[in-house]
């Protein structure tokens, strides 16, 4: 039946009739929407809309990460076919309906209006009734994101996945700056850091706010699984944003990103903690810093491609199980 279908299928971003269902369109062809969905506007009945956020403009280092969403979209093709794995046979683009809601149209030379135009455009997203994963983009794109979360929320745990901790001082809420955003996020009420988590941190920082921090090192030696368990205590049932910065991941897993350092996580050991923090109330998330040209191989996409299906299924995960569907 495979076979049939890739032979019949094609640019099903814009062909695709449902927004369920696997595809097998060759993976080397075709129209690069994220996993192959539907491009749409249209959010009626949507449960996750997927969207890209191509700035790069607030980035410390190395630039690039504007074309991430792109990337992204192409190497996801490689997850279409099949169940994710890991999921005790939970199939999210089975079950639930997805759609590539497209990218923020922004003007790239008027940073100032650049958050107000991000936190409206996924506020459109939540107003549908969908939630949102976000394809960056550096990581300063999560600020106005989570001021949307925050208005139907309200203030949010937050499970981030970084070499950086982000909270550097920055009392100026007008400036774009990629190191900065979660202090401001914390200062602003946004973020509660009681019940928040950062993993893989491995740079100094005098100050983390209060947030719970799992170095890169906890996890190397006491190993992804204990410290999923050590996340699910922390964040209990609190609605939670998760951002997931490539360069949490080793340099050797994910090169193509902007500040790479040494001693970060394997791409195996994000997969656990992804998988075995399964249950947490995420309600929204992204993957931010792909810089795909300073990885001409392009692992660093596959690994957002893959980070951004992981965030998939937390959140249908959840849900699901509340639904009283069978669960693994």
């Amino acid at each position: 039946m495979a076979l049939k279908d890739a032979a019949n299928q094609v640019d099903q971003a814009f062909t695709r009739q449902s927004s369920r269902g696997l595809s097998h369109e060759n993976v080397f062809g075709g129209a690069p929407s994220f996993l192959r969905r539907r491009y749409s506007k249209d959010l009626a009945g949507v449960d996750v809309a997927v969207t890209g956020v191509p700035f790069d403009q607030a980035v410390t280092n190395r630039p690039g990460t504007r074309l991430g969403p792109r990337a992204i979209r192409e190497m996801s093709a490689l997850q279409t076919c099949d169940p994710p794995y890991g999921w005790a046979g939970f199939s999210p683009l089975e079950e639930l309906n997805i759609v590539d809601y497209g990218d923020l149209a922004f003007d790239y030379a008027d940073i100032p209006a650049f958050p107000d135009a991000l936190r409206d455009h996924v506020r459109s997203i939540l107003a549908a009734g969908a939630a949102s994963v976000t394809l960056g983009g550096d990581h300063y794109i999560s600020f106005p994101i989570l001021r949307a979360y925050a208005e139907k929320f309200g203030p949010l745990s937050l499970l981030q996945f970084d070499a950086h901790s982000d909270t550097w001082p920055d009392d100026d809420m007008a400036r774009v700056d990629h190191g900065t955003m979660f202090y401001k996020a914390v200062k602003e009420g946004l973020v509660d850091p009681e019940r928040s988590v950062q993993v893989g941190i491995r740079t100094v920082n005098a100050d983390n706010l209060g947030v719970h921090t799992i170095d890169a090192r906890e996890v190397h030696e006491d190993g992804p699984a204990a410290c999923a368990s050590r996340i699910r205590r922390i964040l209990g049932d609190a609605p939670t944003y998760v951002s997931f910065d490539i360069d949490c991941l080793d340099p050797g897993f994910a090169p193509g990103t902007g500040t790479p350092v040494w001693g970060g996580l394997s791409s195996g050991q994000a997969a656990i903690l992804l998988r075995d923090v399964a249950g947490i109330n995420m309600v929204g998330g992204d993957v931010v810093e792909v810089s795909p040209p300073f990885d001409p191989s392009g692992i660093t996409a596959v690994a957002g491609a893959h980070v951004a299906m992981e965030l998939i299924c937390l959140w249908g995960w959840t849900r699901r199980r509340s639904s009283g569907a069978a669960a693994g």
